[in-house]
């Protein structure tokens, strides 16, 4: 080693005169001593290029390492990802088939519309050819380059940034808990959209106990001695927000844990409310929408209508979340602990005020004498 490491010494002193000008002794007047001297130089490149193999090999390992610790993040980050999107694809294709049914006749059009428009963005996006011109006309004596060569190529000069890939190890890691943190992000939105709701106590059934703060209904077999108003619901246990909405969108969600029968929807006020008519019922006349829960079996009703929601079948939610959009007359019902969708119904126009209506249920022999509360829709619900 210490015979190489003093012969390439004097190659970089040969290399240096070389450079300068000045003449090397009996080299250039010695053909075989030219000879002797590049095939001593061949064996220093080639001494050197076993060197930078063994370095590249263990960059290789070391990448392969590092690779695979951020591989694994990043499948993590995947599934939150593909789970965020089967989310929110779920709530688009609940969305579309609400619209697909409520203008059923229009599809064609649609469909015929949407080819155009997939035509004309086939043609604004053919790409243009570009052509680069580099400039790659480089020269330099032999001996000078390799010199170079050599002063570049010191493996010492080649090192892992230990410190930094542990940053890169960690700001990925960070990233996956910020990933977590955002989603889903169906979630962020409808929070966004989040409004107080005040139960009115004058709408309720006798039967119903309803807090002083408006957010709590609870199901009692003791008739209350409530006075009567024609805004009472006297026979389907139902209640109604004090404020109604026109415009804009709106978000709230029910706790309704340990329950086994509850009904949860908007309604004009208009609802019928007095006497066994069924259209007193949520979603059975054309003034609300509802979502019913008995037994574990999920119904959504519009106009006496049942949409029997057999994926949903046997699932309990701790929070159901309900949102309305007057633009397009859109009412969605979803699953707030994991944002899964129930079912959504278009209405198009809404003809008056919107109601948040709740009906706590009968004690339905004993198994459902939870309460009904209105969660503060803009803050996640604690993870048990």
């Amino acid at each position: 080693m210490q015979k190489m490491l003093h012969y390439l010494k004097q190659v970089v002193l040969t290399v240096v005169n070389v450079h300068t000008g000045e003449e090397v002794e009996g080299k250039e007047d010695n053909p075989v001593k030219q000879q002797e001297h590049l095939k001593k130089q061949m064996d220093i490149l080639a001494y050197r290029m076993k060197k930078l193999s063994a370095k590249q090999e263990h960059f290789i390992k070391k990448t392969a390492e590092l690779k695979e610790k951020i591989r694994k993040k990043y499948d993590d980050m995947k599934r939150v990802l593909d789970e965020d999107m089967q989310i929110t694809m779920c709530q688009l294709d609940m969305e579309q088939e609400a619209m697909e049914r409520t203008t059923e006749e229009n599809i064609e059009k649609c469909f015929q519309l949407i080819q155009d428009l997939e035509q004309q963005l086939s043609e604004t996006t053919k790409q243009l050819d570009q052509d680069k011109a580099h400039d790659l006309d480089q020269i330099a004596e032999t001996d000078r380059r390799i010199m170079e060569t050599l002063k570049m190529t010191d493996p010492e000069c080649f090192q892992m940034d230990e410190f930094k890939n542990e940053q890169l190890l960690c700001l990925i890691i960070n990233l996956l808990l910020f990933i977590r943190s955002q989603v889903p992000v169906t979630k962020k939105l409808f929070q966004s959209y989040a409004q107080e709701v005040v139960l009115n106590p004058d709408s309720a059934h006798p039967k119903l106990i309803i807090s002083t703060a408006g957010d709590l209904v609870t199901y009692t077999d003791t008739w209350q001695e409530v006075p009567e108003n024609p805004s009472r619901f006297d026979t389907t246990l139902n209640v109604i927000s004090l404020e109604g909405f026109k415009e804009g969108r709106n978000y709230w969600e029910v706790q309704v844990s340990d329950k086994t029968y509850w009904e949860l929807g908007l309604t004009y006020p208009s609802i019928p409310r007095k006497g066994r008519e069924e259209q007193c019922w949520l979603g059975r006349g054309p003034d609300s929408w509802c979502v019913e829960y008995f037994n574990g079996d999920y119904t959504a009703w519009h106009n006496g209508v049942p949409h029997e929601l057999t994926h949903l079948t046997g699932r309990k939610f701790q929070r159901i979340g309900i949102f309305s959009s007057s633009y397009g007359g859109l009412v969605c019902f979803l699953g707030s602990d994991t944002m899964t969708p129930f079912y959504s119904f278009c209405v198009g126009t809404f003809t008056d005020a919107l109601h948040q209506a709740v009906c706590p249920g009968h004690d339905n022999q004993g198994t459902n004498w939870k309460p009904l509360l209105i969660c503060d829709a803009s803050r996640s619900a604690p993870t048990l």
